[in-house]
């Protein structure tokens, strides 16, 4: 019985990372992340700074970074110097210390008269 050969598949276009790192990548160096904060503040987007800054300072997974609410960091009129947070995907409560220049973006984002009632 013969055997048929069948020609190659070939996919009709490129895969999409044909040629890119892929993996883990290397951490920011202190200068790229001075320029993020210095583009960031540039633009007076006080959010997205703020959340850089708490990012970069606690640690945390994106996940629970973006599932922090005021009453976390805020309490008093100010911001707190150290807070605890519930990881999601652990379950064990993290304390972390939030430095002066987090807290001042975080209080001037907070204290921003567009949020104020959200």
């Amino acid at each position: 019985m013969p055997i048929e050969t069948f020609p190659a598949l070939r996919p009709a276009r490129a895969p999409w990372n044909k040629g890119r790192i892929v993996g883990q990548k290397r951490p920011l160096l202190p200068k790229h992340l001075w320029s993020i904060r210095v583009r960031l503040e540039m633009a007076d987007s006080k959010r997205d700074l703020a959340l850089f800054n708490m990012a970069i300072n606690c640690k945390l997974r994106g996940c629970d970074l973006v599932c922090l609410r005021v009453n976390d960091v805020y309490a008093v009129g100010r911001v707190k110097e150290r807070a605890s947070v519930m990881q999601s995907k652990t379950r064990k409560p993290v304390r972390f210390e939030i430095t002066e220049t987090t807290r001042l973006t975080v209080e001037r984002w907070i204290k921003d008269p567009e949020i104020i009632g959200c």
